[in-house]
């Protein structure tokens, strides 16, 4: 090709490229706050994770804290109660989990404190099973946090959580 029959930019090509740059950049300054403001806020951000100090807390005794808004029951259990919790039939269950998949250390129990039947509260060292016991329709949950009888349909749940050292445990 020789140099006459090679386009030469010319100020038409200019303006077309420079709108086109100027409208993509303009889109952008206004879809980037609608997309950002999707993320939570700092105030969410806090509540992913909480430490709560253990120390005080004697075998047998259970405390409630808030996480994200639910309670989340955290107790330490006995000798007896572990056993019993670790003798259970998982075929007597209506959700078999082992005692073992939900808590870490078998001496703590980490567990949201939400009847799966419909999102009450249950009351601590009540019941049928000596552990847990929803007023509001029946339910009764043994010392690992399984349903034992009553119209809940599942176990409560086991949140993440870890130890971060002997006397404090981070959930979330």
């Amino acid at each position: 090709m020789s140099d006459s029959e090679k386009k030469k930019p010319n100020r038409r090509d200019f303006i077309l490229t420079a709108t086109t740059a100027a409208g993509a950049v303009g889109v952008g300054a206004v879809v980037w706050p609608l997309v950002d403001q999707m993320n939570p806020d700092a105030s969410v951000k806090a509540l992913a994770s909480t430490e709560v100090d253990i120390s005080a807390v004697e075998p047998g005794q259970s405390i409630t804290v808030l996480w994200r808004g639910k309670p989340v029951f955290i107790k330490r259990r006995t000798t007896e109660e572990i056993e019993s919790a670790r003798a259970v039939d998982l075929s007597e269950l209506k959700h078999p989990e082992k005692d073992e998949d939900r808590a870490k250390n078998p001496e703590w129990l980490v567990m949201l404190g939400v009847c799966t039947h419909l999102g009450c509260v249950p009351l601590t060292d009540k019941g049928d099973y000596g552990a847990w016991f929803c007023p509001c329709h029946g339910s009764h949950y043994d010392t690992s946090g399984r349903i034992r009888k009553g119209p809940a349909p599942t176990n409560m749940e086991v949140p993440k959580y870890e130890f971060v050292n002997s006397n404090t445990i981070k959930i979330g």
